[in-house]
């Protein structure tokens, strides 16, 4: 087993939403669980519209969607497909 993992999360993070701080927290204490570190990388959504960012989810391990309104619906979108495009182990919320 990896001692490290790379989740995104599409997102737009506000330190000001609950949620955002839980799903931070609810990863960081799964990873200490199972002795592993947990690599949490926010992924804007206006970000994700251009083709070349999504290009880049094969660095992570596993997509999460964020609770909330997303900035970019259509970034949103994009990247949930790219997700189950590439066979990404996909969470959504």
């Amino acid at each position: 087993m990896k001692e490290e993992l790379s989740i995104g999360i599409i997102g737009d993070f506000d330190p000001n939403k609950p949620s955002h701080i839980a799903t931070n927290e609810a990863l960081k204490h799964a990873a200490d669980h199972l002795s592993l570190r947990a690599k949490v990388t926010w992924l804007p959504t206006p970000s994700l519209v251009p083709l070349q960012a999504r290009m880049e989810f094969d660095r992570y391990d596993a997509i999460w969607a964020a609770p909330g309104d997303p900035e970019s619906s259509e970034g949103a979108i994009l990247g949930v497909k790219q997700a189950r495009l590439w066979g990404k182990p996909f969470l959504g919320t």
